[in-house]
């Protein structure tokens, strides 16, 4: 590992959707979007959704992060997701349908309103992810 890159791996309770070395990474936490470079101070933060940038020395990926937990140590980051996707994975048709549903939801006092915000987050993000 080169001093300017760190070890990655990015966990769902399904796979191993992540794992190699990067030069940075950006998600989204509860306290903003986090930008981390290798050396970082280490830290733990709670992962909200959005969009995952992974930048390895030949490119970037990108990935939609839903919620989960990263521990950031200097040389490592390690991931637990609830659900992460590659845009390839994510069908756009499924992804609206969950989008109207969840309008609905939020719409309907009767509802977990918290549960159909996030579901509409999810939902919106996938879709942005469809045209990246």
């Amino acid at each position: 590992m080169a001093d300017n890159t760190m070890k990655v791996k990015i966990l769902s309770p399904e796979r191993v959707f992540y794992e190699g070395e990067a030069t940075f990474i950006e998600f989204n936490t509860t306290a903003g979007m986090r930008g981390i470079y290798p050396k970082h101070v280490p830290t733990t933060m709670v992962i909200q959704p959005g969009i995952l940038k992974i930048v390895e020395a030949d490119g970037e990926k990108l990935a939609a992060l839903h919620s989960g937990f990263v521990e950031v140590l200097q040389d490592s980051i390690t991931m637990l997701a609830e659900s992460v996707e590659w845009p390839d994975e994510i069908d756009e048709k499924r992804a609206e349908e969950a989008k109207i549903r969840a309008e609905r939801r939020i719409n309907d006092n009767s509802q977990d309103h918290n549960r159909a915000e996030l579901a509409l987050k999810r939902a919106v993000l996938r879709l942005q992810m469809c045209k990246k």
